[in-house]
């Protein structure tokens, strides 16, 4: 039996001590937990003593956290964050099937995948997905991921890579920003405000590069995080953006959007499922991964005859 040092906290004794925190009340986190108020400052109280340290002061009848206490509530929170995590993870589990964990680009996930994945849960309805954002390189070893759907430049040594779709990345704006009809040449993109991408700051640069065009020193428009983000915002006629095309393909057949410039850039990188290469694929990953090498296919065949 694995030995638990008493001055380590029980979970009833951490939710005392996040609730009393931010409730300022021993009543009013008893109330919040269901338990007496005696129950409540006894878990407090015994906390305290093992730990050898004042976690409140007691004020006019409030709770104060001590430097001590404010310090332990931080990490208090993270731990019955991450519990409640796992319990939800863990009751993914309750169908019986196999759960598959997830790590994929968000944009890649809310514009390609999810709209897709119905097709791949009729055909395996025992096969549970769960889905995380990540714009990071995902360290199998640290996290609980089966695999990933990032661009392949962001797989980590030890990882296996299936390369999925190209990345092609097109000007697109809203009708209400740009007349349409024909090409804006490059020389008049100044007239408008860029929209740029934080994490890939060098795309609009390396998009006039391809057009033989001078790179402007100072680009003009709003900076954001996500490629999402970026759709939104060149919906909204914030500016021009430049963006993969399978991204934008909704948007462009319902006409929020139009590609205002033929020139198409290619990624530096493709998409691509990254796995941990020490670990066998279990039936449910090889059936995810069979699935998505035949509908990307089908996505790069039928993107190449489409005109965008």
């Amino acid at each position: 039996m694995t030995y638990r040092p008493n001055y380590i906290p029980t979970i009833q004794e951490l939710r005392a001590l996040v609730l009393c925190a931010e409730l300022g009340s021993v009543s009013r986190a008893a109330d919040s937990l269901m338990l007496t108020q005696s129950a409540v400052s006894r878990s407090i109280r015994s906390l305290e003593v093992r730990l050898g340290v004042r976690l409140f002061h007691r004020v006019r009848k409030r709770l104060l956290l001590s430097d001590a206490g404010r310090a332990m509530v931080h990490e208090a929170r993270d731990i019955l964050e991450a519990l409640d995590r796992s319990a939800k993870m863990a009751m993914a589990f309750g169908n019986g099937g196999d759960v598959l964990r997830l790590a994929v680009l968000p944009t890649f996930a809310t514009t390609w995948l999810i709209p897709r994945l119905s097709d791949f849960l009729r055909s395996h309805p025992d096969i549970s997905i769960d889905l995380t954002s990540a714009l990071h390189s995902v360290d199998f070893d640290e996290t609980p991921f089966d695999a990933a759907i990032q661009r392949t430049l962001m797989a980590r040594k030890g990882s296996r890579v299936t390369h999925l779709l190209n990345e092609s990345l097109v000007v697109v704006a809203s009708p209400d920003l740009v007349d349409l009809g024909k090409d804006i040449a490059t020389a008049n993109f100044a007239k408008y405000p860029l929209i740029q991408l934080a994490t890939r700051p060098e795309l609009w640069n390396d998009w006039f590069e391809s057009a033989g065009s001078v790179q402007f020193e100072r680009l003009r428009g709003p900076r954001l995080q996500h490629f999402d983000m970026v759709i939104s915002a060149a919906q909204a006629g914030l500016g021009i953006a430049i963006l993969p095309d399978i991204f934008v393909q909704s948007a462009i057949a319902l006409g929020t959007l139009h590609q205002i410039h033929s020139r198409v850039l290619q990624g530096s990188s493709p998409y691509g499922l990254i796995r941990p290469n020490g670990r066998t694929d279990s039936p449910a990953m090889g059936a995810f991964s069979n699935w998505l090498r035949q509908v990307s296919a089908h996505s790069d065949a039928g993107k190449s005859k489409a005109v965008i």
